[in-house]
């Protein structure tokens, strides 16, 4: 049997994942106290890395860390870690890849800030597409939780942090009721907010309509989707959206990282449309996606289930 080992960058080195070890007492597995940022390859091609990293840059910003790095050195160093990596990508396969961060290591008797300085980490694992296949033939079904988003009041959805557990509850909610369902989280205000990283997208007459980016972690996909609509001339706009909206659309639609779009079947049981999915501006938007990363992502996802 094969002891090949997948490899990550750790505070300064490439070494074997195995070799990656974080302090129980790290600020971000106490309190997730930390940022992240995610994006995928195609074909072993890293998408968007610069716009990831620009993001990513905004989200340590934010929380005041400094990872000890440029942007430039980590965009070195994500290449590094993908191109070591992709020898052991399974056939018709692609990598998530992400760079993290976290505050540090607290100190034994320290004051309550008081750290060993940032944990850095960047690593790739292959995407989910078995377990997500049928998504693509079937689209995919959103419930609505009773949790609600974290306001911008509290805490700005713009940053893309360690501490999940907020999305986590609400998609634990809507797994009791169906294990296959995706959750899509409303805010305080009762309007459409966001999934686990992912957001949404509905089509009516026509017209795009999403959540707006106050409201929600605006995705490196959801931005190359409001680029590929501005390409295709479609009407986009970003406003309050209520459940109504979603039951009544004509079309709707997930964009995720792994995902890039995914057509949605339903909203609380509730069939979008005729069903049919992927509907005509999902795969006017999803053919163009395509073009545009040079590669059939749908295809791949699809072969899947063969």
């Amino acid at each position: 049997m094969s002891t090949a080992e997948r490899v990550a960058y750790f505070n300064g080195a490439i070494v074997p994942e195995s070799q990656v070890l974080v302090s129980f007492r790290d600020r971000s597995f106490k309190y997730g106290d930390g940022v992240f940022d995610m994006t995928r390859t195609f074909g072993g091609r890293i998408f968007k890395l610069r716009e990831h990293l620009e993001r990513f840059a905004r989200s340590l910003k934010y929380v005041g860390i400094d990872p000890g790095v440029s942007m430039d050195e980590l965009a070195a160093i994500s290449e590094e870690v993908v191109a070591r990596n992709l020898p052991l990508l399974p056939e018709g396969s692609d990598y998530w890849v992400g760079q993290r961060v976290s505050r540090g290591v607290d100190v034994v008797g320290g004051d309550f800030y008081q750290n060993s300085g940032p944990n850095l980490i960047v690593e790739c694992t292959p995407l989910p597409l078995k377990a997500r296949a049928h998504l693509y033939r079937d689209g995919i079904d959103v419930i609505f939780p009773s949790v609600q988003r974290i306001p911008p009041e509290c805490l700005s959805p713009n940053v893309k942090s360690h501490n999940y557990l907020n999305l986590i509850m609400g998609d634990l909610e809507v797994r009791s009721y169906n294990p296959n369902a995706w959750s899509l989280l409303l805010d305080t205000r009762g309007f459409l907010a966001e999934g686990t990283g992912s957001n949404i997208f509905l089509v009516k007459d026509g017209a795009l309509y999403t959540p707006k980016e106050q409201y929600v972690l605006a995705g490196v996909s959801r931005e190359t989707v409001l680029e590929l609509a501005e390409q295709l001339k479609l009407t986009v706009i970003e406003d309050d959206l209520t459940p109504y909206n979603a039951y009544t659309a004509d079309e709707a639609f997930i964009t995720s990282t792994s995902f890039c779009i995914c057509p949605v079947h339903s909203f609380n049981n509730k069939v979008v449309a005729d069903g049919r999915v992927p509907g005509p501006v999902t795969k006017r938007l999803t053919d163009a996606y395509v073009d545009l990363v040079d590669f059939d992502f749908v295809e791949q996802y699809l072969q899947q289930l063969h």
